[in-house]
Formats: structure tokens, sequence, C-alpha cells
């Protein structure tokens, strides 16, 4: 038996820094959360992993895998604060990123702003070549003309070169040539190829994706690098891996060379974990909820599979207005995220009426009970005088919080501006949030054709567990679950993620028309690719391959995505792919067309291995008194009775296998805490997951009371 033994996830998010330590021997599970440092995020994760070892002597020694996920990507867009970074182009188009889709996210707003390009204009210089459509040359690129550009480039002082040509995903020898000649130009430079980052149809989106990767990839680098230094500094020799946007783990290497795919690296993991108990428990509809102490991310999981949608926005304008973002096109986990955590900010709004979020307080100063500085009233502030957390056992008791300031912050900015009591003020802070989260997840459960009504809510996060109840509420479901460990959920789905990577390659032909040997190779080529990038992660195990195609009507704008069965298109039949297209369609829009040609547009795989069984350890089945499990009882208010009432507080971890009871209840953990209100009944598995029935409204159905 080896001795690396452990492994460690860690996730940084807005707020705190969140760690997770596996023994894959014995299945026991390690916790820790300090405070995230923006300055530098490596600060808090050699913090964290130093605190660990001080609890586990010798687990940095037996470490066999560190499994990462991070902000850093996209705050770094956000913030505008990546490379200095040129743009090559085909002649004519060097304005694609402005134009966009030429589609206004707000109509109606004559002062609507859109995001700033990450790459000036004056920094984007084209070349005069042509590839047709189908990848036949019309005008070929001149190597003379491309050198001069390059130095062009390189006079403007970039860090950093993306290299974007029209219809190079169908023949990508210029790309190749330009990637070449930078290399000789400017050994060591930055450059990322289209046909590399994204070697797919539709221009805008292929350019801004590869310009984003560009943009971040000399900053990523970097990063990665001293990550593992400092790992390294502290005695960790284990293998390195980062979370992907897509659900899946990939090499330090391949998250380098692919930045752009690692944007949603952090909040992608919660929704693995809820895929993982999905499956785990067989709940038909889960709906996923991680709620921090900056935002609130949420996914409903159907049939025990999270959605990857192949698009989504970042840098938006409007944070949560579609269509006021940058375009960027990997594949990422279908999460909905809001801006409701913890620190989001309560204020009085330019209508004179309460508004919660979306800006948030963060780590740094944080709410105004952290005692850091913080000045402006936020979600935990009102969460811990409404006696939901206890200011002595915040993060297991390491961070007392400072209620009376809280208090005074609550009454002089948004009880007394108001004209309200302090009680309408607390509770209509925690409440507010809550309706927030509601009619947001009300929206995403209905567009993936779920009812609020028959899902079952799972939480995650530091301050999930404290609002899923009112949250399960307002959405009228029946049962709410919550994990062990809630409160580091995230990093907890780093162990249930596959090790994966996913390719796309666009080829436009008609169904009737396609060599399905021709569409074979292009398939087999991605394979191999695919193969080339788990191999990085020192795969010893069998790869399995997934293939998927995007199909189309002839002349439609959009494609709807089709899962092959079969793994060798020279054994496919045109009418069985055009049988799932339909079948397909179908489903999504209530009818299809039989009588139109369909078309291939994009071909996918993704290349991943075997999933890592995740162990839980078992709760002690000898029975204990449940009083045994009693810290006492505190009022707290609730939302039912309108009132404080008094709430059992438990400890969560005396609770046993098969331990009931009945709310108001309070369960207590390190990292989170559950309310449980008074028309709820709570049960114990022998895992520790604490399963919550909600009781229907009087005169109320919801058609089903479980499902599960």
């Amino acid at each position: 038996m080896s001795g690396k033994c452990y492994r460690l996830g860690c996730d940084i998010g807005g707020t705190f820094t969140d760690f997770v330590l596996i023994d894959d021997h014995t299945g026991e599970i390690y916790v820790n959360k300090c405070l995230t440092t923006p300055g530098d995020p490596s600060d808090a994760v050699e913090q964290g992993i130093v605190e660990l070892e001080k609890k586990i002597p010798g687990c940095i020694e037996k470490l066999d895998e560190v499994i990462h996920g991070t902000t850093l990507v996209i705050n770094s867009i956000i913030e505008r604060k990546g490379a200095r970074t040129g743009l090559i182009t085909t002649k004519g188009f060097r304005d694609v990123l402005e134009l966009g889709r030429e589609i206004r996210y707000a109509p109606y707003d004559i002062f609507a702003e859109f995001p700033k390009p990450l790459i000036p204009r004056r920094l984007r210089l084209e070349v005069d070549e042509r590839v047709r459509s189908d990848g036949s040359v019309l005008k070929a690129l001149d190597a003379q003309e491309a050198r001069r550009v390059v130095k062009a480039l390189l006079a403007l002082e970039v860090e950093s070169i993306a290299v974007c040509l029209l219809n190079s995903f169908e023949n990508p020898d210029h790309e190749r040539l330009l990637k070449r000649i930078i290399e000789e130009e400017a050994p060591g430079l930055s450059v990322s190829i289209s046909y590399e980052v994204l070697p797919q149809i539709r221009e805008y989106e292929r350019t801004s994706t590869t310009a984003t990767n560009a943009y971040v990839k000399p900053l990523t680098g970097k990063y990665l690098s001293k990550l593992a230094g400092r790992l390294e500094s502290i005695g960790v020799r284990a293998k390195l891996f980062i979370m992907l946007s897509s659900g899946g783990v990939t090499s330090v290497d391949t998250a380098a060379e692919f930045p752009v795919r690692i944007i949603e690296s952090g909040p992608t993991a919660a929704v693995i974990s809820g895929q993982y108990f999905s499956k785990m428990f067989q709940i038909p509809e889960m709906f996923c909820f991680d709620m921090g102490g900056t935002t609130a991310k949420s996914c409903l999981i159907q049939g025990g599979v999270a959605g990857v949608v192949p698009t989504f926005e970042v840098g938006r304008v409007q944070r949560f207005m579609k269509g006021s973002g940058l375009a960027i096109q990997v594949p990422v986990v279908d999460l909905m995220e809001i801006g409701a955590g913890g620190g989001s900010i309560a204020k009085v709004s330019k209508m004179g009426t309460l508004q919660v979020g979306p800006e948030s307080s963060g780590a740094v100063p944080g709410p105004i009970c952290y005692g850091r500085g913080g000045t402006n009233p936020a979600v935990t502030d009102a969460d811990l005088l409404l006696g939901y957390l206890d200011e002595n056992y915040f993060l297991g008791g390491e961070m007392r919080l400072d209620k009376e300031g809280a208090k005074r912050g609550i009454e002089e900015k948004i009880a007394a501006p108001l004209g309200i009591s302090f009680l309408q003020a607390v509770w209509g802070i925690h409440d507010m949030i809550n309706e927030t989260m509601a009619a947001a997840a009300k929206t995403h459960i209905a567009e993936k054709g779920g009812n609020p009504q028959l899902v079952t809510v799972t939480a995650f996060g530091g301050a999930g567990p404290v609002h899923a109840y009112g949250l399960a509420k307002k959405l009228g479901a029946a049962r709410l679950i919550v994990p062990p460990n809630a409160g580091v959920g995230s990093a907890l789905g780093f162990f249930t993620a596959p090790r994966s990577f996913d390719l796309v390659r666009s080829h436009k032909v008609n169904l009737l028309e396609a060599d399905f040997s021709e569409v074979e190779k292009i398939f087999k080529e991605m394979e191999a690719e695919g193969a080339l990038r788990v191999e990085k992660m020192g795969a010893t195990d069998k790869i399995r391959f997934e293939r998927s195609v995007d199909m189309r009507f002839v002349g439609q704008g959009s494609e709807t995505e089709i899962a092959l069965r079969q793994n060798d298109m020279t054994r496919v039949e045109r009418e069985e792919v055009r049988r799932l297209f339909d079948e397909t369609y179908s489903k999504l829009y209530g009818r299809t067309y039989a009588d139109s040609g369909v078309e291939f547009i994009n071909f996918k795989v993704r290349a991943t291995l075997p999933e890592r069984v995740l162990k839980f350890p078992e709760l002690s089945r000898q029975k204990s008194s449940l009083s045994d499990a009693v810290k006492g009882q505190r009022p707290a208010y609730s939302g039912v009775a309108k009132e404080f009432i008094p709430h059992t507080v438990y400890d969560r971890y005396k609770l046993f296998e098969g331990a009931e009871f009945k709310g108001p209840a309070i369960i207590e953990e390190r990292e989170s805490t559950v309310i449980v209100g008074e028309d709820a009944a709570v049960s114990v598995d022998r895992l520790g997951f604490l399963w919550i029935d909600i009781a229907a409204p009087k005169g109320a159905t919801r058609g089903e009371e479980r499902n599960g």
C-alpha cells in the first residue's frame, strides 16, 4: 500500500478559501477554511495547508494529489489586469470584437454600455489572406507580409498574441504559419491560435474566446508556476490538478495553455458534488444551491446529470443582464449565478426602498460583524442578529463576530433611513435575499422543464445551509438535503470530478451528403488529441470517449446537441442519426419537421478517465441519546410565527445514524449552520446527511410529497 494516501481539494472563493483533505485508505475527511487573500491568492492556499498540517501531522508528506479551483482568470478579466495583447486577423475583420453579434442587450436603453474589447483597436492588425468556408485557399498568406505584421505588433510591446483567421477551423495552415513566425521572431512569447483554442464556427465567438485566452495566458502561467513553487516550498510533492469549467479536472500544463477553460473553475465544483449525490441517492431532480460570501450559484440536476452549455459571458457591464458581457465559447456547467452571498450589502436604493446586493463586501473588509473595518451592513450581519449564527462559534470559534457593531450598522443605515423597526430591517434583509434567489431559481428550473415544487434542494457553502430552508419554502419544495461538511462543498466536489478534456471541431455538411468515413477521421483525430491531454494527467486507466454532434435544420441559426451511441461512424446509418435528431428536437421544442433537411455543424469528443469513488465515513451505529447532541437553546426569528422563538441548537458532530427531531432547530458545524423551521422534520442517515422534510402549507398540494 502506497504511503501517499491523502488528496487535497482547495477552492478559492471571493470571501473564503476552502480546504478538504481526504484519506483514501480510511475515508476520513478533514476540512479547513480561511479568509481569501485577494492580493495574492496563493497566500491563503499556503496558510490553509500549513494549518491542516498542524491538525493532521504528516499529511503534507502523504499528499498524492492537490486539486485546485480558482477565480483568478475571471477576476483578471473583470478587473482588466491581463497581459498587453495583440490580435492578428484576416483583412477586413479587424473590428469583429466591437461588432459582435450586433445585438443590443437593452434595446430601449439609449445609454446602454457595451464591454470594451480586451484588445484595443491599435493592437489589432490584419494579414491579407482568405480561406473559403470549405477550407480551400482563395488567397494564400504571404510569409514576408506575415513577418512584417508580427514585427509591427512586437514593436507595440505586446506580451501575448492571439491569431484568429477566417475559416481556419476548416484549414489551419495560415494560422500555423503565423505561429511559427511569432516563435521565430519572439521565442517564449505567449501565443494563442484559434485552431488550437476553439476550432469552431462563428467568427465573433471564436475571436473573442481566442483573444480572452491570450489575454489571461501569461498571468495564469505565472500564477500556476508560483503556486507550484509555494506548494513545493512547504513540502508538497503531490500531483497538481486544476478544475475545468466543464466539470472535469485537468493538468497544470493544459490549464496554463488554455486558461479560458478554467474561468468558472471554482463555482463548478459544488455542482459536481450535487451531481454525485443525485446519482448516489437516485434523485430524479435535484436543485443544487451553493451560497458563499460573495455570490450564490445554483444548477438543476436532472437524471443525475448537470447540463453543460457551449457558451457563456464574462465581464458583463450589467452583471446579471444577458448580452452585456464578453462571449466565451468553451464548455461550461450550466449554472446560474446571482449576486447573493453572506457579504451582499444591504442599502437604501435611490427609490427609497431596501436593496440587497449585488455588491459584496467580500473578504476585505467583509460584513460589519467581521470586525475588519466594514461599515456597510450585509446579509451575514442580519443572519447573526436573527439568531441564526452564534457570534462565539463562527468558523468553530476561531473568528468572533461583533454583534453590537452589526446592530448599530443596520439601525443607522437601514432601519432609521427607511423609518422601519429594527426587526423589520434585519428580517427584511434575510427574506429579500431569499426572495431574490427564489425568483431566479424558479426561472432557471422552468427553463429546464422542471417543477420547483418537485425538486430536492441540496445546500452548500458557508451561507447556503442558513438560507436553504427559506429558499426551499419559497420554491414550494418538500425536501432539503444538507451533506456533511456542506460549508466546504465546492472543495469536496473536486474529488467527484473526472479527469477529462473536451474537444470540438466545426465541419458544416448536410447529413445526406456527409462522408461518414471522413467524419470518423475527424472524430479519431480529436480522440487522439484528447488522449494526449488526459495522459498529461498521469493516466494509467483506459480512456473513455464520449461523442456528440451539433446539428440543425438547413438554414437554421442555432444547433441542437445529439449524443451518439456508436463510437464508429462507419457503422452508423443516416436514418439512425436523423431519428436521434428528431427525438431530441421534439423533446426540446414539442415538434420536429420531418420533411426539412438537417446538417452537421460541430463534432464533439469528451476524453475521460474512470472516476475515483468518493468514500464517506459512516456514522457510529451505536445508539446515542439525542440529548447528547443538544448544545442548548437560543431565540431565533421564525418566518412562520413572525417573532423570535426558542430554537434547539444541535452539535452536528454528535448526531448519529437514525437520529430524528423536529424544528425549530439550529444545527451547527464548524464551517456552516443549518436552520430548520418549526414546520420541518430532520432525519440523519448513516453517512451523516441531513434529510429535512418540509410540510406543505395548509390547503396546498405539491402533486408529489417526495422525489427520491
